[in-house]
């Protein structure tokens, strides 16, 4: 594993940033709308990148998630490219986009969670109804 602050975690920062930037601007993958780069992770020899990705819709009923997943597959040669004009490193690693679910997860956690206090207070106010007659 690489220290936090070596090369790696650099390289993977600013891959982050110029590929959410490239993403958002010059993807014209209509299945790609709305995505967002969560995290970059490489290997330790900068030649493969592990790139987390997820849709800003997260309200929406269906998780797009795969769906964006192959557009970016699909574009991923487009973006190396243009990674390699705006980095300029001596190799650009290989990109591998994942979906990221966590944001999906937590939402359906928090409801759980208000679900399950709202519960609680209707159990809570009708037994506190039945003790006062």
């Amino acid at each position: 594993m690489a220290r936090e602050d070596g090369r790696p975690a650099r390289v993977a920062t600013a891959i982050r940033r110029e590929l959410g930037d490239l993403i958002t601007t010059e993807v014209k993958d209509p299945r790609v709308s709305l995505a967002t780069v969560t995290d970059v992770e490489l290997s330790d020899d900068l030649g493969s990148a592990r790139v987390y990705v997820s849709s800003l819709d997260i309200v929406a009923g269906v998780d797009r998630g795969p769906e964006i997943v192959a557009g970016l597959q699909t574009a991923s040669g487009f973006l190396k490219k243009r990674l390699n004009a705006r980095l300029r490193l001596r190799v650009i690693p290989q990109l591998r986009f994942y979906h990221d679910t966590t944001e999906r997860n937590a939402q359906a956690l928090d409801r759980l969670i208000d679900d399950a206090v709202a519960a609680d207070r209707l159990n809570t106010d009708a037994s506190d109804s039945q003790d006062e007659n």
